[in-house]
């Protein structure tokens, strides 16, 4: 059933920066096309089925197996009636189960929507009711937060749960994802759709208040992949390629569920980031690729001895992104392991990295890079105007993806507002400024806001004062990003208290507690200051250059 999904879902035509296919790989696709029949089926038909697909603990899955274990799944998600166009969410670690549900829905045309775990139960309701979800495939551990939030679902008509015991599961009116799982048919046509059309959906972090929608099309997984993985990594078929990042992020979406399977190469799944039991990964494996975050390195950076205790021989290229690295980090990671780190950026709304140090396989430290094959980028004023080396100015892109905005008319045409201000002369605005070197390396300077990057997240400010507002104890309240040697940055709370307060240990850890209902746990405030009053304009708003100027007096 086609037309589930208006016009007005997407943001309109005029407002799409320019798709531009500079590679002779984007020309090759069959239109209409299914992007699970691309990288899983025809790697089963080129006769190369019996190869690892994936790696999990103790389990090697084979891309015969994984074809079987969707084809299965898709056929059991059919029979709940799940169509073209309709929306699914998945809530789950990176696992098996999680991949297969991916390709699954792919598979028979309709929509992926993977979610962070981490996401709250008004996150997770807001993305069910803006997705119109029909369906949420939900780890056990992770169903806390959706029973909490289950009153507040509109659209969603079933809940598969992974893992638990049964009968358990059904007592609460869900399904258990090993009977969806195991029909009994092993063959499934796949769906094939226009290479334009949405089949995922990926919720950013929510800079300012709750998670946008972002749109992908069905080529898009294979746009990233013979572009990043061809040009980039490099894959070959022999290569064992993983990393920490959930699915629900682009960095992630394109670790696990992409790349290696374009190339027939393997990934290796990690449920829950440990520096000790990534590290082992690599050697239990095999790695050769990883794509991890800045805070991640640093983390692992810290566990004593760990190029002696682990054998890492196969690795050949790191990369990462989502925040700064740093050239601390890059010089110590090098002189321990032998290894550069590749650092990269790319953004959820244009599906992965099209800018890196891997380009060249040349790292310059303090650099994200140069310009990822496919993409092309400036660095521009105001008027569009190409600035020359050494000039900050906008950061623009554009490539064969995108930003478009989902739902770009709700809440007062919030996103559409958006939608506008990324929308540059056909280009990308990419939100960030940046310089040029006369070798194409892009350095970043800062955000055009007051966005806050810790581990990997994109944290906006305002969401978490207005949760500690709500606290009796706090008159007023100001957030903003602080230096932190492992996490990039912490969230850190400006308080003023009212009259009978007393600011200390025991009241910041009320606060803490207060907010865990109302936030995701990342952007919970790690640290605090209590002050007489909040800076703010003539007009009400946060000054919170002042803020960081205090804090930049404080720490000298």
């Amino acid at each position: 059933m086609m037309g589930k999904i208006p016009e007005n879902y997407l943001p309109p035509k005029e407002l799409w920066p320019d798709r531009i296919y500079l590679l002779p790989e984007h020309h090759t696709y069959p239109n209409p096309m299914n992007s699970t029949e691309e990288l899983i089926d025809k790697t089963v038909a080129a006769g190369h089925g019996n190869r690892v697909a994936i790696y999990y603990e103790d389990q090697k899955i084979t891309y015969r197996e994984l074809q079987i274990a969707i084809n299965r799944l898709g056929n059991g998600l059919k029979q709940l009636g799940i169509e073209e166009e309709d929306r699914v969410i998945i809530r789950s670690p990176n696992i098996p189960e999680a991949v297969i549900a991916n390709f699954a829905i792919i598979k028979i045309g309709a929509v992926c929507v993977p979610t962070s775990p981490l996401f709250s139960r008004a996150e997770l309701a807001h993305v069910a009711n803006n997705s119109e979800a029909v369906a949420i495939v939900c780890h056990v551990g992770l169903l806390g937060e959706l029973e909490a939030a289950r009153e507040n679902f509109q659209t969603v008509k079933h809940v598969i749960v992974i893992g638990g015991r049964p009968d358990d599961i059904k007592a609460k009116g869900f399904i258990p994802y090993a009977e969806v799982a195991s029909h009994p048919n092993k063959n499934l046509v796949a769906r094939r759709r226009d290479r334009l059309s949405v089949s995922l959906l990926l919720y950013t972090s929510g800079t300012t208040g709750l998670p946008k929608g972002t749109v992908h099309f069905m080529e898009d997984p294979l746009l990233i992949a013979d572009g990043f993985g061809k040009y980039c990594w490099r894959v070959k078929p022999d290569d064992v390629i993983g990393g920490p990042a959930p699915m629900a992020f682009a960095a992630g979406y394109g670790t696990v569920a992409a790349i290696p399977y374009r190339f027939g190469a393997s990934c290796f799944l990690v449920a829950k980031f440990e520096p000790e039991t990534f590290f082992a990964a690599i050697e239990k494996y095999g790695a050769t690729i990883i794509s991890v975050l800045p805070t991640a390195y640093r983390k692992m950076l810290q566990v004593p001895d760990a190029e002696k205790n682990y054998d890492l021989s196969t690795l050949r290229v790191c990369t990462g992104g989502g925040e700064a690295l740093g050239a601390e980090t890059f010089y110590r990671w090098r002189e321990r392991f032998g290894l550069n780190i590749y650092e990269g950026l790319g953004t959820s709304e244009m599906g992965y990295v099209f800018v890196s140090n891997a380009t060249s396989m040349r790292a310059k430290p303090g650099s994200f890079g140069q310009v990822v094959p496919g993409y092309e980028v400036k660095v521009v004023n105001e008027e569009g105007q190409e600035l020359p080396p050494g000039e900050i100015g906008w950061f623009i892109a554009r490539g064969p993806t995108c930003t478009l905005y989902w739902r770009p008319y709700e809440d007062n045409g919030a996103l559409l507002k958006k939608q506008k201000e990324v929308y540059f002369k056909g280009w990308n605005r990419v939100g960030d400024y940046v310089k040029m070197d006369e070798e194409g390396y892009m350095y970043f300077v800062s955000r055009e806001d007051d966005l806050i990057k810790s581990s990997g997240y994109r944290i906006g400010p305002e969401e978490i004062e207005e949760a500690l507002a709500k606290h009796p104890a706090v008159r007023d309240v100001g957030v903003i990003g602080v230096p932190d040697e492992i996490r990039g940055q912490n969230v850190k709370a400006y308080i003023a208290l009212n009259p009978g307060y007393t600011p200390g240990k025991e009241l910041e850890e009320e606060l803490i507690n207060f907010c865990r209902d109302k936030i995701s746990v990342y952007k919970l405030p790690r640290e605090f200051a209590f002050v007489d009053e909040i800076p703010r304009t003539a007009t009400g708003k946060i000054l919170r250059r002042i803020l960081r100027q205090w804090e930049k007096e404080r720490a000298s």
